[in-house]
């Protein structure tokens, strides 16, 4: 199973390793279900049509691995032939039964599909969470179990505090892991649904738009207007009329002159305001 992997990935879980005699058995598909912990949530159609074709004219080849439950069987690693030879109309597949429990399945969940080398990044970041909230370690230990760099483990679980719109623009290629690496660094998150508009209509490359982040987080915020504070004999008068009136009054005094504003909601508001002016 190692095959494909990294330096030391052959070394991983390796009490997850399949016995060379281990019993391979046909079971009816119809007894089969989904992995619950699947990284993988997107499923081309093309790919499991080809494959259906291989199942079709050559069978299964490499039996699938699963895990007896209280209802049939739970597919640990194979689900593509699963999808697939419920496409080509099979009755029973080849499986191996292993005894697993929650972490296993998640671990040889996520091996398989690294060894494809096609989850999208948002599925390796969300399968690596998993793991490392599963398994109560480190980022760093587990990227010593897989064989990775902590940096590659950490930049990918870091897009998911993107918002999750954004998390699921990079989910269907829509932008690129790169994009979301650069959209991180944003310093005013006001800014970033309208920077992403900016890179989906002009085609922003991740160099675009990692300078473009550069110069939002460096300009200056325009200064506030100082807020002037307001004459305390005026204040005063405010809350004298707005006790009055049973209403908001505002009086605003000018250097030759002022007003007073007084707020009123319906017509028999303003018929009450103006009948306490008459008493």
């Amino acid at each position: 199973m190692a095959r494909g992997l990294g330096k030391g990935i052959g070394a991983i879980f390796t009490e997850l390793k399949a016995d060379q005699e281990e019993l391979v058995q046909q079971v009816a598909i119809k007894q089969c279900r989904p992995n619950p912990y699947q990284p993988r949530k997107t499923f081309h159609d093309e790919a499991i049509q080809e494959l259906k074709e291989s199942i079709i004219r050559h069978g299964i080849l490499q039996p699938l691995i699963v895990r007896k439950s209280i209802k049939g069987y739970e597919i640990v690693v194979g689900e593509r032939r699963y999808r697939a030879a419920q496409e080509a109309g099979l009755e029973d597949i080849p499986v191996v039964v292993r005894d697993l429990d929650e972490t296993n399945m998640m671990e040889l969940a996520l091996l398989e599909n690294l060894q494809r080398e096609d989850l999208t990044a948002i599925e390796e970041a969300t399968a690596y969470k998993n793991l490392i909230e599963e398994l109560h370690i480190t980022q760093e230990e587990l990227a010593q179990r897989l064989g990775k760099s902590r940096s590659h483990i950490a930049n990918l679980v870091r897009l998911l505090s993107l918002p999750e719109p954004v998390i699921q623009l990079i989910n269907n290629g829509e932008l690129s892991m790169g994009h979301g690496r650069a959209l991180l660094g944003l310093a005013n998150k006001d800014h970033l649904i309208p920077l992403i508009e900016k890179i989906r209509t002009e085609g922003l490359n991740v160099r675009q738009v990692e300078k473009l982040i550069v110069e939002m987080n460096n300009k200056q915020p325009e200064p506030k207007k100082k807020k002037q504070t307001k004459d305390i004999f005026i204040q005063e008068r405010e809350s004298v009329l707005q006790e009055r009136l049973g209403t908001g009054v505002k009086i605003h005094k000018g250097k030759r002159k002022g007003k007073i504003e007084i707020e009123f909601f319906t017509d028999d508001d303003l018929e009450r305001i103006l009948q306490l002016f008459e008493e």
